[in-house]
């Protein structure tokens, strides 16, 4: 969409992306089917709209307007808006929507003040980025350019501090900070960015080399057009830092195979690059050891969390990870040591009520009084200290299962590689690479924990149908089921005769 005289008529957003990459930018414009959309971007933006919705509970009046959105009508918007002003509204205006000089802005919340209009904008994050202060001077810009008599703008944010009393008030959940010193100055830096947006839709695609903008502020839509990963070893598998592997590919090195020995320096990636150009797994000895020597029974645990910005349940912060669901594989030493042997557990509750509590009790009579609990990571630790927390008479035999965590990644990790974890020692490359039938990407549904969090969400959706639910129940118990049936896969080919 052009302006007159074909001048491009650019959003916040889009100038946004110019300030990240005018690459970026351009092909956003141009070539918008080259994008890659992934589930945790989709996941940010549904967080972005529920903090978004809290807010026009939290700054809402009886006579509160929304301007709601149009497709293809945003000059409609933009009049509402102006009416509601120039009419002398004295409430506060959701989505207000400004134009000045074919730059268009939708404010989340414009607020009466004596003298004229205090502007926030509502972000999800928990703290000032750098970002967000030109977001702001974006819109400072084009509201003063617009001739409206806005006094101040903020910055809403996410206050992790706040805890839920679960009674329908979020009152405390968004706190802010003014940013009108900052972001008025940013004027000519505005304008500039404008002037910059523009020429490059209009040239040629623009010829910026990838680095380290690349994932920064965000990671690019457009990565995967920019970065040669279609390789069998792309160079992002050597791991470490992204501009380095940036200089890389920008000097024509597209494998990590390529790389020049001399230039890698870091240990554990001279341990990837030598085991990837072998083309063979990397077993070292000593696992079967450390593991043979922990008594039975065993018990493989994983938990499924949530962490919603905005809480569910009283007692509850904003993004505090609280269970859901577990999954326990228990092994008594009685069989081989295989999945089919071990005898096996689980929890998961979809009423909707809140399910910490006696997802603790039971966890705590499965795991009983001994025998080390393996995880993968130390994230069960940090998901048994939040049970702790919400349930202080717990405290006794939750620290107990504590003491008998038993981490397994790093046994791993000293242990063992495969060229086909592309630097990765995550449970979900690991587990594929030593027994070929435990590959998550064959799982239906539910594949990873942002998938398995939003389905949780949705399965406890008060319109969501009961054939709906026992779906994603049937998904969640069988991915929650196979990240315990991967511990013991690990387990059992770490203590077999060829590690």
């Amino acid at each position: 969409m052009t302006g007159s005289g074909h001048t491009p008529a650019l959003s916040k957003s889009k100038l946004l992306s110019a300030q990240q990459c005018l690459k970026r930018l351009y092909l956003g414009w141009h070539h918008p089917d080259l994008a890659a959309a992934s589930d945790q971007r989709e996941a940010a933006f549904r967080t972005g709209h529920e903090v978004g919705d809290v807010a026009k509970q939290i700054y809402g009046s009886a006579n509160a307007v929304e301007i709601e959105y149009r497709p293809g009508g945003m000059s409609a918007m933009v009049e509402e808006t102006a009416a509601l002003i120039d009419g002398g509204a004295d409430f506060p205006i959701f989505e207000a929507t400004f134009r000045h000089q074919g730059v268009l802005v939708r404010v989340d919340v414009l607020i009466p003040v004596d003298d004229g209009w205090r502007a926030v904008e509502i972000k999800a994050s928990t703290r000032v980025k750098p970002e967000n202060k030109i977001d702001c001077a974006i819109q400072w810009w084009v509201m003063r350019g617009a001739g409206v008599p806005v006094r101040s703008i903020a910055l809403g944010h996410v206050n992790n501090q706040f805890i839920y009393g679960g009674d329908e008030n979020y009152a405390g959940l968004i706190t802010e900070e003014d940013l009108t010193e900052e972001v008025a100055p940013l004027s000519d830096f505005v304008v500039q960015l404008i002037a910059e947006s523009r020429n490059a839709i209009t040239g040629e695609l623009p010829d910026i080399a990838i680095g380290a903008h690349c994932n920064k502020p965000y990671e690019c839509e457009f990565r995967q057009h920019c970065w040669p990963l279609d390789t069998e070893y792309p160079v992002p598998g050597i791991g470490g830092s992204k501009a380095k592997h940036a200089e890389w590919i920008n000097r024509g090195i597209t494998d990590l195979r390529d790389i020049p020995a001399e230039e890698i320096t870091n240990e554990k990636q001279q341990r990837i690059h030598r085991v990837t150009q072998s083309g063979e797994a990397e077993v070292l000895k000593g696992a079967k050891a450390i593991l043979e020597a922990l008594e039975y029974p065993r018990f493989y645990l994983d938990f499924e969390t949530i962490g919603p910005a905005v809480p569910i349940w009283k007692g509850m912060r904003p993004y505090q990870a609280v269970p859901i669901q577990w999954s326990i594989h228990i092994d008594e030493g009685t069989g081989d040591g295989s999945t089919e042997s071990l005898r096996h557990e689980e929890f998961l509750d979809l009423s909707g009520n809140p399910p910490m509590r006696p997802l603790a009790e039971k966890m705590i009579d499965c795991l009983g009084d001994s025998g080390p609990v393996f995880m993968y990571t130390s994230y069960e630790r940090g998901v048994i200290k939040t049970l702790i927390e919400l349930f202080p008479d717990l405290d006794e035999p939750l620290q107990k299962i504590i003491g008998r965590l038993f981490d397994l990644q790093p046994v791993v990790t000293e242990h063992f590689y495969h060229p086909s974890m592309l630097g990765s020692w995550s449970i979900k490359t690991v587990a594929p690479a030593m027994a070929a039938h435990m590959d998550y990407k064959n799982l239906k549904g539910i594949q990873e924990g942002t998938a398995a969090s939003e389905a949780y969400l949705t399965a406890i959706h008060p319109l969501t149908t009961s054939d709906d639910k026992s779906e994603i129940e049937e998904q969640l118990l069988r991915y929650c089921r196979f990240d315990t049936e991967a511990m013991v896969e690990i387990a059992h080919f770490l203590c077999s005769d060829h590690a």
